[in-house]
């Protein structure tokens, strides 16, 4: 195969935060990407300054403005921009590490069959409680080499024929967009590999409200992209019909979730506290709850 290697971003109302993550991929990568696409949706805090000035600096920088209306309709924008063979993808609020589009490229060589490729979420600062529970909670850490049904959207990429396969992002959901997407790569009968030395840092800046209500959206948008993939796996039952449903529908909001927060803390080579635990439990409580609130009233 080919190795040409495009990376996507996009961006919204994050002022010059992406001015580090431009500075990872152009001036400290091992293999420099072949070109990078920037979809701007603008904003209050808008980029473009930053943007223009990293064009300046790397001919192969295509910003793209747009109006932001969601995740998932700037990636589609940005996808019939991007010419590699390769389509990687991260944030605005990543710093991708040294070797991210070397190995990248390895592993897609190494595995042919393997259309989607993932890797760890590092969190940057790693001197606030919450933002390494922020981490905990929202990306999930793989210490060995593992397939997996789906890979955090700042941390992939994509071999050119899963994305002709695919197709476009489903532009109705407002988060999940990437479990939709790399399920129907599934689908289409490739591979989703996760691997550990493939890594960003990310660059969090949570409150506590903020990240409840991210949480709230995420149990949202867990229900909708269920609903579309009845086959998908959930941690719910859809329909409370017999005995076994009742007991997975308690255990959902019992068992599943402090489970998942123990795990969570151990996985990460916490030192395991009652406070995490607990922190992670009613976060995972409230990510319930927005599955619920999606079913119930929406």
């Amino acid at each position: 195969m080919n190795n040409r290697v495009t990376v996507l971003i996009c961006t919204y109302n994050r002022g010059s935060l992406i001015n580090d993550t431009l500075d990872s991929l152009i001036n400290h990568q091992t293999n420099s990407p072949d070109e990078i696409v920037v979809v701007n949706g603008g904003g209050e805090l808008n980029c473009s300054s930053t943007l223009e000035k990293w064009k300046a600096r790397f001919s192969s920088l295509k910003v793209i403005n747009t109006e932001n209306k969601n995740l998932s309709c700037s990636r589609n924008v940005g996808l019939h921009h991007c010419t590699g063979d390769l389509i990687l993808q991260t944030d605005d609020d990543a710093r991708p590490f040294p070797d991210w589009i070397e190995k990248m490229i390895y592993y897609h060589v190494k595995y042919p069959k393997v259309g989607v490729l993932g890797g760890n979420v590092i969190d940057y600062n790693d001197n606030k409680i919450i933002e390494k529970i922020a981490d905990l909670i929202t990306f999930p850490y793989y210490p060995n080499e593992m397939y997996v049904r789906s890979v955090a959207g700042v941390n992939c990429s994509y071999k050119k024929d899963v994305i002709m396969q695919v197709g476009e992002y489903d532009e109705d959901l407002f988060r999940g967009e990437d479990v939709d997407y790399n399920w129907r790569a599934l689908l289409c009968g490739w591979k989703v590999l996760a691997i550990p030395d493939i890594k960003v840092y990310h660059v969090n800046r949570p409150n506590w409200m903020g990240l409840f209500n991210q949480q709230f959206m995420y149990g949202r948008a867990h229900y909708l992209v269920s609903k579309k993939w009845p086959e998908m796996y959930s941690h719910y039952p859809r329909k409370i019909q017999s005995i076994k449903s009742l007991l997975k529908w308690i255990a959902s909001w019992t068992i599943i979730p402090f489970d998942d927060s123990i795990r969570k803390t151990n996985g990460y080579n916490m030192q395991i506290n009652g406070f995490d635990i607990l922190i992670i439990f009613f976060i995972n409580i409230i990510n319930r709850v927005g599955t619920m609130y999606q079913r119930c009233f929406r």
